[in-house]
């Protein structure tokens, strides 16, 4: 798409796009960090990668057999 356009064109584009993240409201890392600590601590008791899933909700872990290489 960039190649079909001249400089001229691709300058005003990323000028509006400019334009528009200047009005983008920003808040400080500091008070990012902290809502996403608590977010993801909230969310922890129920996090498998942290507690494991349970073997009769495990879909690969059963008696489906092995298996075989031949």
């Amino acid at each position: 798409m960039a190649r079909d356009m001249s400089d001229k064109e691709i300058l005003k584009m990323e000028l509006d796009q400019l334009k528009k993240e200047v009005n983008t409201p920003r808040t400080a890392v500091s008070a990012n960090c902290t809502d996403t600590i608590a977010f993801v601590e909230g969310l922890l008791p129920n996090d498998p990668l942290i507690k494991g899933v349970s073997d009769d909700k495990n879909p690969y872990k059963g008696d489906k057999g092995g298996c075989i290489v031949t």
